[in-house]
């Protein structure tokens, strides 16, 4: 995977856009981000929820890590692009999205 197919799985998902945050792209559904590509293009991020990651993290520890801090507490999680299969990055993606479409902001 490449930070270039990253962004075509993440913009698949149905009113994604993409945007800009502190000087790194992000993907937004209704104003909200689900997914960046990390400043480090071997690295993306998706924002699942904690038992969400832990089942990823679980699933395939090569490509899936908990964000460092507070973030990775509340479900942050970094890809490896390198290591990762497009359809686990395909399903973290939808996660990710559902997760910010099913929350009233």
């Amino acid at each position: 995977m490449t930070p270039d197919g990253f962004r075509k799985l993440a913009l698949r998902l149905p009113d994604t856009r993409e945007g800009e945050h502190m000087d790194h792209p992000d993907f937004r559904v209704n104003g909200r981000i689900f997914a960046t590509i990390h400043p480090d293009p071997a690295w993306g991020v998706v924002l699942l929820t904690p038992r969400q990651q832990k089942e990823f993290v679980r699933k395939d520890p090569k490509a899936f890590f908990a964000v460092p801090g507070g973030w990775g507490r509340q479900g942050g999680t970094k890809v490896l692009l390198k290591a990762v299969k497009s359809a686990a990055l395909s399903e973290a993606l939808k996660l990710a999205w559902l997760n910010k479409t099913e929350k009233t902001p």
